[in-house]
């Protein structure tokens, strides 16, 4: 099946973005901070000393650890029931009849 024009002007775009070593995604915030974060994000990615800065300045002024990918698979496999054969199949049941 092929592609739309449009569908290829995207993954085109996408790609020319992920060679140049930018990513495209979606923040959710609230209305008013639309600008703000708008110039944030141009700021940071256009680099230089400027973006430097700011990225130190909102790495120090955010507390806490920043997420890391796999940290609910390894607390899942750091359970205390991990290997211990619990058996979590259920029985299968037909369900019961409705009055439609």
């Amino acid at each position: 099946m092929r592609k739309s024009p449009q569908r290829r002007a995207i993954d085109n775009y996408r790609s020319r973005l992920t060679a140049r070593g930018m990513a495209r995604f979606e923040v959710v915030g609230r209305d008013k901070d639309r600008q703000l974060i708008r110039m944030v994000a141009r700021l940071l990615a256009k680099g230089g000393s400027d973006a430097d800065r700011l990225r130190a300045a909102v790495t120090q002024t955010i507390p806490g650890e920043p997420p890391v990918k796999g940290g609910i698979l390894r607390a899942l496999l750091a359970s205390p029931l991990m290997g211990s054969d619990i058996d979590t199949s259920r029985p299968y049941e037909e369900g019961r009849q409705a009055d439609i």
